[in-house]
């Protein structure tokens, strides 16, 4: 099965006003191209101090393929913040875009976090999305000098804890490397939401990225997972190579047997696994380990035909 490819888009970013009124903003402040965020960072003001992606290579992403990477002006991001401090100013959450801002250097964050402390003091969390790579370029003590200063929980993008998988879909880090990563963040304080991704595995080896994954989850206890589905998108050279007959998509059983070794093999000592993005089959939040029987039965239920499934039509990124 080699799925639907599609032009896949996003909304614009949701910004919150004073009253916690969401408005939708192409204007407000100054962004370059389209705005991704965290689900959880949907009434965040969104702070645009990158652009695009560090890596941007991952070979199933379609997210900043138009942007090349650059650190933006100091000068554009201090007078975004000025605005911010007009507009939104009892907001509690701000998000720093794009992808990978953590990548930013420590002159750039040792200006900017007490920047937005200064133009936003009811801001409560910043966060930012990381990679293994934007990590290990940080020392511990830049870490916990990044959550001394209010950055507190960033996005890992780990995808799978299989070394062969993540060759494949050409990620920056070793599956070890992610595991520090993930270990080096928390230990400075840092909360650590990890994305996982269902799908991308090479042929013949669902299993094994599963199980893996499993284990780096394990060895990195986050306190959030986000499990994802992969959406075929086109433009990516996941497309090319099913194109080409070198991938395959799972079906929609096939994805939910990934997902349930996957969380078989998962032991968090507290904390959520969510599979409740709208690229899954099956919602799933699961406050671990309480949870996670009821979530594997659950599971069971549906590869049994007993629980109905998302709809093709209404998956989404």
């Amino acid at each position: 099965m080699s799925g639907p490819v599609r032009l896949c888009y996003y909304r614009k970013v949701i910004l919150t006003r004073s009253r916690g009124i969401p408005v939708w903003s192409s204007d407000s402040l100054d962004y370059e191209g389209a705005i991704f965020r965290p689900p959880s960072e949907a009434r965040s003001i969104i702070l645009q101090a990158t652009v695009g992606c560090s890596h941007g290579r991952c070979t199933f992403c379609p997210s900043y393929k138009e942007k090349r990477f650059r650190i933006k002006d100091r000068a554009v991001v201090e007078a975004d913040l000025n605005k911010a401090a007009r507009l939104y100013p009892d907001a509690h959450r701000l998000f720093v875009a794009d992808g990978d801002a953590l990548i930013l250097p420590m002159d750039r964050w040792r200006w900017l976090l007490p920047a937005i402390r200064e133009n936003l003091p009811a801001i409560n969390r910043v966060g930012a999305y990381a990679t293994g790579r934007s990590v290990r370029k940080k020392t511990d003590e830049e870490l916990t000098w990044l959550r001394d200063n209010g950055l507190a929980i960033a996005y890992l993008g780990v995808e799978s804890g299989d070394d062969e998988t993540l060759r494949f879909v050409r990620k920056d880090s070793t599956a070890e490397q992610l595991v520090e990563a993930g270990r080096r963040l928390r230990a400075a304080g840092i909360k650590v939401s990890v994305t996982v991704l269902l799908g991308i595995a090479p042929p013949g080896r669902s299993r094994e990225h599963a199980r893996e994954t499993g284990r780096v989850l394990t060895a990195m206890d986050p306190n959030y997972v986000g499990a994802l589905s992969v959406i075929l998108c086109e433009g990516t050279e996941l497309a090319d190579r099913v194109a080409r007959g070198e991938h395959r998509i799972p079906s929609p059983e096939e994805y939910l047997g990934e997902l349930r070794e996957m969380l078989a093999a998962t032991e968090l000592t507290r904390g959520l696994f969510m599979a409740n993005h709208a690229s899954n089959y099956l919602p799933l939040k699961l406050r671990m380990p309480a949870e996670k029987a009821a979530g594997l039965a659950l599971l069971d239920a549906a590869l049994e035909g007993r629980v109905a499934l998302r709809p093709e039509w209404a998956r989404a990124l």
